[in-house]
This record gives structure tokens, C-alpha cells and sequence, in this order.
């Protein structure tokens, strides 16, 4: 039987909370929030051990409430994000239904029908909101399927121990190849290269989540209204010199490498014929947007991208897209940046239904 709502939000990690959180506030709308995963968290649940956010907590807090200081930390680590998420959909009622993965949103004589694995249900509106954590992005590396050793994600990383002993590439110049990079270095016993596409960018020291946001907020403002692009975030720096990347690099433990050309069976090799031996290789090679569910409406770009009016999709004005980054609102892939988006998102959604 097809369950009938309002509004249906696909994904209950951070951005599908807010939207929630604002859905409610409204009010005047029936609403569900359907997640594939097991329990609350998102993609935090998933994280590598030795994560910490960026800023400190009360500057990492979803809309309505504040999240609390983690004893001996500034900035707190991902189990301290995963027990504020529990408590801020515990704390609001917001209506989750775990454990069912959405496969697919048609169109239906003027609603839109949300297939799952376990039902179906016909709404609305949907806000879309599950990240890019499912869809790692691996490039097309020569030698790739040649290198006998281990290959894996950023979302198969989890601590150093796994390596000890082995020789380690880390690839990728994000925030994520710096921190694991510097997690597998300050063990001490892993031989740890970490390769860039282009030397890394370290941001002052003194620069965090906080001022991240400001400036990425400034950058969204100042090209709605027309002025020259800064740059934003990017003009920076491309990686925030949390403490464990700081000692790393001040041990001169991240001195990075430039891309290798390709995989061999045994490691890696340069153009200029130089090579490392290597026991596994670790892509910190960012994300795609998870959005195979909304194939059967046919809304990508010529570049790929569905394209957007805010979170709006200008293809479907029935469908929002929340929390993919700078593309669907300023800094909306972060906790402190997602609210304000998703309280427009509603806004607009409450607007077309009520």
C-alpha cells in the first residue's frame, strides 16, 4: 500500500535533521524523514577514529540547539557529533524511519512517488538530503588494477593500527588526505607518503570552521548581488591546520609529494622514472552527490549537474536539494552552514503546498 504525506525528506544525517527541524517549527505540513541507515548519526557513525571538527561545538550546532561542549576537546570528535544528532532528533520528535533506502522519486499525476525498499510513498514535495558520503569518487589512475597491495576509501579508513608495520600512499590534498596522512605519520610506525595533484595549502593556523563559514557565506552574498567572485574559501587555503595535521606538519612529517603517473604491482612511479614501494594506498579523493534516486526524472545539466534555484530545482519545482555544498546553499555541506539553508528550503516548500 502507498503511504500518503506532505512532504517527504530523503536522508536523516544533518542536512534531512534540519529540514526537519524546520518542517516542524512551520508547521501545517505532514512530513516523514526516510534513512537508509540502521541508526541515528548520518555519515558521522562512519567516520575514521582520530576526526575532530573544525570549530569548536557552539559553532557546529544545527538550528534550535546548541551543541554541547565534549569534556577535554575544542573541537569535538565524531562519536560526540554522532550522540548530538540522537539527541536533536530524540529531542524535536522528528519522525525517521530507519533502515529504508529510497531507490527511486517518478513523478505521479502531479505528485511525486518515492519508491523504497521497504514501500512506497506518495507526496508533495521532497527534500533530498543524502549527502555524497555513499558515492566516493576514485579517479582513473593508470596501473590502477595492476597494484597488488590494498586499495581503499576515505570511508574505509578508520585507524593506524590497520597499517602498522606497512609501507602507506595517501592521495589527496583535502582536509582529509592532511588528517589521515598526519593520523598514519605521528603513529611511528607506518612508512607514510602523502602525494597532492598540487602543493598543499595550509590555512593559518589560527583559522577554523568559524571563519570558514563567514567567508563562505560572504562569498554566496556578494555574487547573488552581483560583485566579482573572491574566491571564497578556496582564495585561503585548501586545509584547516587542526592539531594532529599542525604537529604532523611542524615534525615535518607532511612534506608531499606531486601526483605519480601511475600504479605498478608493487607501488607507485613518477614520470621522471623515481618510485615507493607500497603495501596499500589510501584515495582521499573526494565525493559525488548521491543522487542515482532521482534519475527517473530526468533532471541532469549538460554538465551532469541538476540545476538548481537555491535548493529549488528549476526541472521539478516539487523537489529541493539540501546539503550537497556550495551548490544548493553557502557552506551546506557543514552543520552551522546547513540550517539557514534548510529553513529557506521550507520556506519555499511550505509556499508551494499551503
Amino acid at each position: 500500500m502507498t503511504q500518503q504525506t506532505d512532504v517527504v525528506v530523503v536522508g536523516g544525517g544533518q542536512a534531512g535533521l534540519a529540514a526537519g527541524y524546520h518542517l516542524r517549527r512551520q508547521g501545517g505540513l505532514d512530513f516523514t524523514v526516510l534513512d537508509a541507515e540502521a541508526a541515528p548519526g548520518g555519515s558521522w557513525q562512519h567516520m575514521w577514529d582520530s576526526l575532530h571538527l573544525f570549530s569548536p561545538a557552539e559553532h557546529s550546532s544545527l538550528p534550535g540547539r546548541l551543541m554541547p561542549a565534549q569534556a577535554g576537546e575544542t573541537y569535538p570528535d565524531a562519536v560526540h557529533v554522532v550522540n548530538y544528532l540522537t539527541d536533536y532528533e530524540k529531542r524535536y520528535g522528528l519522525p525517521v524511519q530507519r533502515g529504508t533506502r529510497v531507490d527511486a522519486v517518478r513523478r505521479d499525476a502531479g505528485r511525486l512517488l518515492i519508491e523504497t525498499d521497504s514501500g512506497t510513498w506518495r507526496a508533495r514535495a521532497v527534500i533530498s538530503a543524502t549527502g555524497t558520503w555513499s558515492r566516493p569518487f576514485l579517479p582513473a589512475v593508470p596501473g590502477r588494477e595492476e597494484f597488488t597491495g590494498r586499495q581503499l576509501h576515505t570511508v574505509n579508513y578508520r585507524w593506524p593500527t590497520d597499517f602498522a608495520g606497512q609501507r602507506v600512499i595517501v592521495v589527496g590534498g583535502g582536509n582529509s588526505g592532511a588528517q589521515i596522512a598526519a593520523d598514519l605519520a605521528l603513529d611511528g610506525r607506518i612508512e607514510v607518503t602523502w602525494v597532492t595533484q598540487r602543493p598543499p595549502r595550509f590555512l593559518p593556523d589560527d583559522i577554523d570552521g568559524r571563519a570558514l563559514f563567514d567567508v563562505a557565506t560572504a562569498r554566496r552574498r556578494a555574487l547573488d548581488a552581483g560583485h566579482t567572485d573572491t574566491g571564497g574559501v578556496g582564495s585561503l587555503g585548501d586545509i584547516v591546520a587542526v592539531p594532529p595535521v599542525r604537529a604532523a606538519r611542524d615534525a615535518g612529517l607532511l612534506a608531499a609529494r606531486p601526483m605519480f603517473a601511475r600504479l605498478a604491482a608493487d607501488g607507485v612511479r613518477w614520470a621522471d622514472g623515481s618510485a615507493v614501494g607500497a603495501d596499500a594506498v589510501i584515495w582521499c579523493t573526494g565525493f559525488r552527490p548521491a543522487l542515482s534516486h532521482l534519475a527517473p526524472l530526468d533532471l541532469r545539466g549538460p554538465r551532469g549537474r541538476i540545476p538548481t534555484d537555491g535548493t529549488r530545482v528549476l526541472g521539478e519545482p516539487q523537489l529541493h536539494l539540501l546539503g550537497y555544498g556550495d551548490w544548493t546553499g553557502p557552506a551546506s555541506a557543514t552543520l552551522i552552514g546547513v540550517g539557514r539553508t534548510a529553513r529557506d528550503a521550507v520556506r519555499e516548500v511550505t509556499g508551494l503546498l499551503t
